[in-house]
């Protein structure tokens, strides 16, 4: 609503006496509305991200799940080694 009203034409001062809200939050949200549009305010802290950030935010967990389990069968490997000398740690 508050970027809305700057870009009819109203200034940034006005809109900050009428609606309480500092006069520089006024001209930071309008220029990040101008530089992103709808995906400027995603609230919850989401951030909106292109379909390259998504993928690229799947495969690092994806990766991260990996190496975990990794991590884990090598614990397991080291532990059963050690009990019956079955197996070698490498």
């Amino acid at each position: 609503m508050v970027v809305e009203l700057h870009k009819s034409g109203k200034s940034s001062n006005e809109i900050s006496r009428e609606l309480g809200v500092p006069a520089d939050m006024v001209r930071r949200w309008s220029r990040e509305y101008s530089s992103a549009g709808e995906g400027s305010f995603a609230g919850n802290g989401k951030p909106v991200m292109t379909a390259e950030q998504r993928e690229i935010a799947q495969l690092k967990k994806a990766l991260k799940e990996a190496e975990i389990e990794r991590d884990i069968l090598k614990k397991a490997v080291g532990i059963f080694s050690k009990s019956d000398n079955k197996y070698s740690g490498s």
